[in-house]
């Protein structure tokens, strides 16, 4: 029995089961839902029409963040949340960072803006971008820096922390920027080593490939 993952691959949320998925190995069947156009019906998978959504067997969940774990849980081989509770809270506490204080700037305005606006036909606010860029995320990255003793936040193994950082640091990257290497030294090299991690290569190329058709580059 496969689990089946309603969303939009784009979303850095989707994304994160998707990475998920594929660090732990499991086959799945992806169902294209494009968000804040859902179809009629989605509201039985997930109440608030958001993505991601999940089918395993007889159960739905939404929410990428219970998805993750009820993933991690019932796919136990290659556990990415830890057992001890402390370092369970750690790691829920970055991917909780990650999903609402990284995501409101990396994705929320400056993938937005130079993304969807685009694909809508509207011009992107660069002044909101360049605000969140310049103001908003350097103390969430100041913060992330100041964390980071090796390549992984959480118990120097790669964990469901990582997975959400970085999900949502590649849409930050397909909006055109980038960390930098000289004020983040240490978030520079984890995004770094994270992108060329052997699952994470497909799933990356896929995304610029659809990125680029949808742009018309």
């Amino acid at each position: 029995m496969k689990p089946v993952l309603y969303g939009a691959p784009l979303s850095p949320y989707v994304r994160k089961i998707r990475l998920l998925l594929a660090f732990k190995e499991v086959e799945y069947e992806s169902k294209m839902i494009v968000p804040y156009a859902t179809p009629e019906g989605y509201e039985q998978l997930n109440p608030l029409k958001r993505v991601p959504a999940l089918v395993y067997g007889e159960h739905t969940l939404a929410d990428s963040a219970v998805i993750a774990h009820f993933l991690d849980a019932t796919f136990a081989e290659k556990k990415l949340i830890p057992e001890d509770l402390f370092l369970k809270a750690r790691c829920e506490w970055f991917e909780k960072y990650a999903d609402y204080e990284l995501a409101s700037h990396t994705t929320f305005t400056a993938f937005s803006q130079r993304i969807l606006s685009r694909l809508a036909g509207k011009q992107p606010d660069e002044k909101a971008v360049n605000i969140a860029i310049e103001k908003k995320l350097p103390p969430l990255f100041d913060y992330l820096e100041s964390q980071l003793n090796g390549l992984f936040f959480v118990a120097n193994t790669l964990t469901l922390a990582d997975i959400s950082i970085a999900s949502q640091l590649i849409s930050f990257e397909h909006a055109g920027e980038s960390i930098c290497e000289e004020k983040w030294p240490k978030l520079s090299q984890f995004y770094q080593h994270f992108i060329q991690l052997t699952p994470v290569g497909p799933i990356l190329s896929a995304e610029k490939a659809m990125l680029r058709k949808l742009l018309g580059a």
